[in-house]
């Protein structure tokens, strides 16, 4: 394509502050399945083409599809993770229209009555909240994949692999509440957050399980009408996203400055030009000639279902978030790094509940693991929760650190051997030139009571009630033992000679 002067020309930042941005995504989710939703072909990436396939996700004569029930459900997690009304009825339309990769000539999908209508969540942007609405969730089927590189015929044929056609997904459609590229980008990765948490898909963008189209047009400040909206396709990465709406806008606006008008059409984002190119014309909704499918009943989801599945919810992002600064203290940046993932969320928690009297410290653990954790997982290329140490393991090398029994520089050595080589912290110590824990009780009683007995005043104080002192016999006895006593021993033996 070539482009215009209009679009090649920069916008001086005086017209772009004339103009208001308004942008609506439709995102589809690849529901995380082990069959396709009408039929039962693995939902699987990376098989052979053309292996995971069978008559009826082909469309051949006299099949008749049946729906899945697990694709229905993890649609009704994903909308109520989303703030969505799950309707109790719904139903599936064929969508037609015919291309290569969908043999059927139409598509399965759901049209006047999706299964969940009305949500919301809230964004983050710039440290102010945001609340971007949703319009619709509603299930279909996803269609094949063409494929125009890398044959030996390549510059002449399109091959298709039809392993994918059938899979589940669920279309997430936005309101038009966004007023940035920015806001855009920001609603994405909270969506693809609440996604993984939920556990209804893995969200793998370069696999495809993750697809974004965007709804983009410009309007004048104050002006009550929408513009003209154009949708851009092929948006693969959060980064694209964000670069295709910035090329948009400043399209629009250089075409509207220069008197031209906006055509409303579908574009694709080419990322070795950096720019937008015309794919077709926009269609509308009655060049699909919808009608309800026949060979499916209505879906109905009873209100004993819907609430099975809403109390069967993990806690989401922001939940998680607030638990932390609430009971934990972290500051909202550290709450906002640990719950990034559920998985990281988790190893935090599940560290602080396996750590001994005296607890870690909940900041004193955010800190080791959202950088010497973090740091040392992609330097050895550990991913959780497996490759990282055992909670057990880890709130023993912090409770050390904590107590000063080993140095800060000593643990992040120790640490380093455990994400390297997979050791437990004791192995770790000794591969670090340090010694066993000690486990003979009867030396630790005798350690535990020549602390005691050199220490009357903090007895004294401890037994007045100050519970606080118990951490100095703790830290005595560890020293005395430098550090090789097992801390829940050492508990144990201190409460018993206290008491």
């Amino acid at each position: 394509m070539v482009k215009s002067s209009s679009e090649e020309a920069a916008i001086a930042p005086e017209v772009l502050a004339k103009y208001e941005t308004v942008i609506g995504l439709e995102v589809h989710v690849q529901l995380l399945t082990n069959t396709k939703i009408f039929c039962a072909c693995a939902n699987r990436f990376g098989d052979a083409p053309n292996t995971n396939v069978c008559p009826v996700c082909l469309g051949l004569p006299g099949t008749l599809p049946v729906l899945n029930k697990r694709a229905v459900e993890l649609a009704m997690r994903a909308s109520l993770a989303l703030n969505c009304t799950v309707h109790e009825h719904s139903r599936f339309a064929r969508k037609n229209y015919f291309y290569p990769d969908l043999p059927k000539g139409y598509q399965i999908s759901q049209y006047e009555l999706p299964l969940a209508t009305n949500g919301r969540i809230e964004i983050d942007h710039d440290g102010a909240k945001k609340r971007i609405g949703i319009t619709r969730l509603h299930l279909e089927e996803d269609a094949a994949k063409n494929l125009h590189e890398g044959f030996s015929e390549s510059a002449t044929k399109a091959y298709i692999d039809y392993n994918r056609c059938g899979t589940p997904l669920s279309e997430i459609v936005s309101e038009p509440d966004m007023r940035a590229p920015e806001e855009a980008y920001a609603y994405l990765t909270t969506l693809r957050q609440i996604m993984l948490y939920t556990g209804v898909s893995d969200c793998n963008m370069e696999e495809g399980s993750l697809r974004c189209d965007a709804n983009v047009s410009v309007r004048l400040h104050g002006a009550k009408e929408f513009g003209t909206k154009v949708e851009v396709k092929n948006l693969n990465s959060f980064r694209y996203l964000q670069k295709a709406l910035e090329y948009e806008v400043e399209r629009h606006i250089g075409v509207l400055e220069s008197g031209g008008r906006i055509a409303q059409e579908t574009r694709l984002w080419n990322q070795n030009e950096s720019c937008t190119v015309s794919m077709r014309s926009k269609e509308k909704a009655h060049d699909y000639r919808y009608f309800p499918e026949p060979d499916l009943l209505p879906v109905h989801v009873s209100s004993a279902w819907r609430d099975e599945v809403k109390a069967a919810l993990p806690k989401l992002p922001h939940e998680v978030r607030a638990h932390f600064t609430t009971d934990y203290g972290l500051s909202e940046y550290d709450a906002q790094v640990l719950s990034e993932t559920k998985e990281l969320a988790n190893y935090f928690e599940q560290v602080l509940q396996n750590s001994l009297s005296p607890h870690v410290s909940p900041k004193l653990a955010a800190n080791w693991i959202q950088n010497e954790f973090l740091r040392l997982a992609k330097e050895f290329g550990k991913e959780l929760p497996y490759g990282w140490p055992v909670y057990g393991d880890a709130a023993r090398l912090l409770e050390r650190v904590q107590e000063k029994i080993i140095t800060t520089a000593s643990a992040k050595k120790v640490l380093a051997r455990m994400f390297e080589k997979g050791l437990g912290v004791d192995e770790a110590v000794r591969a670090e030139g340090g010694t066993t824990p000690l486990f003979d009780l009867d030396a630790l009683e005798q350690a535990a009571r020549e602390v005691i007995e050199k220490n009357p005043d903090n007895v004294a104080q401890f037994k007045s009630g100050k519970e606080g002192v118990f951490k100095f016999f703790v830290g005595q006895v560890m020293r005395a033992t430098r550090g090789q006593a097992n801390p829940q021993a050492v508990n144990d033996i201190l409460r018993k000679l206290l008491s």
